[in-house]
């Protein structure tokens, strides 16, 4: 175990993410890794100081979890971040920070792959989408399509205010629930407005009542 780097280990560590995300690493005074995303980069090297706003400097100075929108003013770019601190015998030794890209309002659209082309779709358009035979699908109130990303990769673009996981095969907007009936061993079953029934498992179903309130 000796033999493994601290940056091995991040960066092993750092595969476990969407590339939708970056990863920064500080100790209380300085960044110590960072692994930028496809999507969002902040530019940051190992050496660079903590900056005063940013999300890393609160959580270490507050001993919690700090997630909130940074405007451009601090990198350059705007962009939605998680940090978290960590210690060692009770002293907070420094954080690590989750970076994903700011999501624009009212404009943004997927674009689903159909037979004759390309469709780009208002995300306010989509009922819901599901993972099946390795591939990604699209559910519109008339139509579906695939699309090259994953799941996973859609929770971190998609607006959270419409779009909730609700099983590992399925992310659904809310705005799209008919109606929500209980199931056996704590599920339920969503009737959506297309027409389809979709499953919230066991492991979202904590998480789904929750973020609905009921």
């Amino acid at each position: 175990m000796e033999s493994i780097s601290i940056s091995s280990l991040l960066d092993v560590m750092g595969e476990l993410f969407s590339d939708e995300v970056s990863i920064a690493v500080s100790n209380t005074k300085e960044y110590i890794y960072y692994r930028p995303s496809k999507r969002v980069d902040l530019k940051i090297k190992p050496g660079d100081p903590l900056m005063e706003g940013t999300i890393a400097q609160k959580a270490i100075e507050t001993g919690q979890k700090v997630s909130e929108f940074i405007n451009r003013d601090l990198f350059g770019v705007p962009y939605h971040g998680m940090a978290v601190p960590f210690q060692h015998n009770g002293r907070i030794e420094g954080c690590v920070t989750a970076i994903y890209p700011a999501l624009s309002d009212g404009k943004s659209v997927v674009t689903i792959r159909s037979q004759d082309g390309w469709k780009p779709t208002p995300f306010s358009k989509v009922v819901y989408i599901e993972a099946k035979d390795r591939k990604t699908f699209i559910h519109t109130d008339h139509d579906s399509g695939t699309h090259k990303y994953s799941l996973q990769e859609f929770e971190y673009i998609l607006p959270k205010e419409y779009f909730i996981r609700c099983h590992r095969s399925y992310i659904v907007n809310v705005h799209h629930i008919k109606e929500i009936f209980p199931d056996t061993h704590s599920t339920f079953i969503l009737a959506m407005n297309n027409g389809d029934r979709l499953p919230v498992s066991q492991s979202y179903s904590s998480y789904f009542r929750k973020l609905l309130g009921f």
